[in-house]
């Protein structure tokens, strides 16, 4: 067994994993975290937790909610306990009731000699109900262990750009004020040190009160982090004694559930002009927009990875929805062309090609040892990890522009003492354009051009969507496509001209304006990377316009009324 595996989970107990979630951003959960989620076979979490550990359960895990108004949930047939547990965490006075119910759920779901994981916002150490649920389990037999998170405490004012600690080591400490004492609060504001206060946005003014009649001067500063490392974070910099007055300018108002959590660090380690250099993840280019990717989850995933490295939100709307050929009969030819010998080269020019001639493939039983003695193309980084999921290196990818034509820069042309065979199987959409076909041409080859898989106007998206599209909930949509164009307004409706319009090239931009869009971005090569990485740049160029001129550093969907730009048309 390695070092890191899973304890044996008991026929009768099963086994709990106690984990932290950390404040927010999945990618702070731990390695270990991962490696306890993949193997879970039941999740119980709040649901605000459970968006965050989901993404690395195995497919079929149950997941049993603990909010106070959720019900759990489970697939049918698992026998997971279908039972709803009152959080206590922000009602303190209930936590050991609440506590003792979660415990029971837990045991419950470890029944069987399942593996349970126990998840917690932040780190299961700092959680009082996790502590009296790994009482209740030790009391009742039920194996556990500990997984550590990121306490919110720590890692919202690493984001918020807020040390503890400078140079001079000054003392930290650490108050929860829904639960802190007079004596409690007499002591930090007695001391000189920096405190990390967790309260609610409603009580932070309260708080500040406290501080200062225990004897901290009005003027001290101090941040405020709301949704802490989420791209929803938002930070305000005031003094003790300013702070309500900030809030009250900012706009921030009451919430009706009693407060949202909030991580207020006090001190002269917060001043403003230090946050200011310091302000990494409030200050990335395109820091909480709303981007629409109009393609497929499969094709998006690597775009949205790289939005979300600016601070974006990316929204995937497939606008195309991939058929088989009407007529398989020319595909089925060419695969079997394929096994006998009849290709030198394959060319895949898309992902969905590459699922195409799987599928076949599994269709006649065949695998990847079937590309034997051929050689295979792809256009680009993600078909060739297509392929490389099938068992094949692709022998040529463009080593410049990823696209037909960068792939045509680097074919070899046929040569008859070298190339046995002069013929390229070439299987592709139905609508896709003829480049690579004459290029191939050209340089010798004969092309069997074969129908793979059709391409056709995806279903609507939701109404929630369609709404958020035409009425400016997206700051940004990416055009990879004249046909992204055309297929998102016909499904959804026309982009508000709030709405930042980037394109990948001339062509879809052209289609763009024709369809009455303003183009803001054009990027500088036909790639979705580099057109993500220009309507980055597009972002940061304005967030320094707006600081320069003094202004409120706001998101394009953050319009006043009446003051919609005009939008172009031909």
């Amino acid at each position: 067994m390695s070092p890191t595996a899973l304890p044996a989970a008991g026929p009768e107990h099963g086994h709990v994993t106690f984990l932290g979630a950390g404040p927010g951003d999945p990618g702070l959960l731990t390695l270990r975290a991962v490696e306890a989620l993949s193997n879970a076979d039941v999740l119980v979490a709040e649901h605000e937790v459970l968006d965050v550990i989901r993404t690395h359960a195995r497919q079929g895990v149950s997941v049993v909610h603990t909010d106070a108004d959720s019900s759990a949930v489970s697939p049918p047939g698992t026998g997971t306990p279908q039972l709803t547990v009152v959080d206590g965490t922000s009602t303190p006075a209930a936590v050991p009731a609440a506590a003792r119910d979660a415990a029971h759920l837990v045991m419950e779901a470890a029944r069987g000699g399942r593996r349970v994981v126990r998840a917690v916002s932040g780190d299961p150490g700092l959680d009082t109900c996790a502590a009296e649920e790994m009482l209740a389990c030790a009391a009742a037999g039920v194996p556990f262990e500990v997984v550590p998170g990121v306490a919110a405490a720590v890692g919202v004012p690493a984001y918020a750009g807020v040390p503890l600690r400078g140079a001079e080591g000054a003392d930290v400490r650490f108050v929860d004020a829904r639960t802190a004492s007079d004596r409690c609060w007499t002591e930090v504001g007695a001391s000189d040190g920096t405190v990390v206060v967790s309260t609610t946005l409603d009580s932070v003014a309260a708080a500040a009160g406290e501080l200062v009649s225990a004897g901290r001067k009005p003027d001290t500063p101090l941040t405020v982090t709301i949704a802490g490392t989420t791209t929803r974070q938002r930070t305000w910099t005031a003094t003790l004694g300013t702070i309500a007055q900030t809030l009250k300018q900012a706009k921030v108002l009451p919430s009706p559930d009693g407060g949202r959590p909030v991580i207020a660090v006090v001190g002269e380690r917060s001043a403003a002009d230090r946050r200011d250099q310091l302000s990494w993840f409030e200050s990335k280019p395109l820091f909480g927009w709303k981007v629409l990717v109009p393609r497929t989850k499969e094709q998006a995933a690597s775009l949205s990875d790289q939005l979300r490295s600016y601070g974006a939100v990316p929204h995937e709307v497939p606008t195309i929805a991939v058929e088989p050929p009407r007529t398989p009969q020319q595909m089925e030819r060419a695969v079997k062309g394929l096994v006998t010998g009849r290709y030198e080269w394959i060319a895949f020019t898309s992902v969905n090609a590459v699922k195409a001639v799987r599928e076949k493939f599994e269709e006649y039983g065949l695998d990847a040892r079937a590309f034997a003695g051929i050689k295979v193309a792809a256009v680009g980084e993600q078909t060739a990890k297509a392929l490389i999921a099938f068992g094949v290196k692709p022998d040529l990818v463009p080593s410049g522009e990823q696209s037909a034509a960068g792939l045509l820069e680097d074919w070899p042309p046929y040569d008859p003492v070298f190339d046995p065979i002069d013929r390229v199987f070439l299987p592709r959409a139905d609508i896709a354009t003829e480049t690579l076909v004459a290029g191939l041409i050209e340089l010798g080859w004969e092309v069997d051009d074969v129908t793979a898989y059709r391409t056709v106007r995806a279903s609507p998206p939701p109404a929630e969507t369609r709404e958020a599209i035409k009425g400016g909930g997206f700051d940004a949509v990416l055009f990879t496509s004249s046909s992204t164009v055309r297929n998102l307004v016909g499904i959804a409706g026309k982009p508000h001209n709030v709405t930042v319009i980037a394109c990948i090239g001339p062509a879809t931009a052209k289609t763009a304006e024709e369809h009455g869009l303003r183009v803001d971005v054009m990027a500088p090569e036909p790639s979705v990377h580099k057109l993500a990485e220009a309507l980055a740049d597009f972002g940061m160029k304005r967030r320094a316009a707006a600081l320069e001129a003094g202004d409120p550093v706001t998101r394009p969907s953050e319009r006043r009324p009446g003051a919609r730009r005009r939008r172009t048309t031909t």
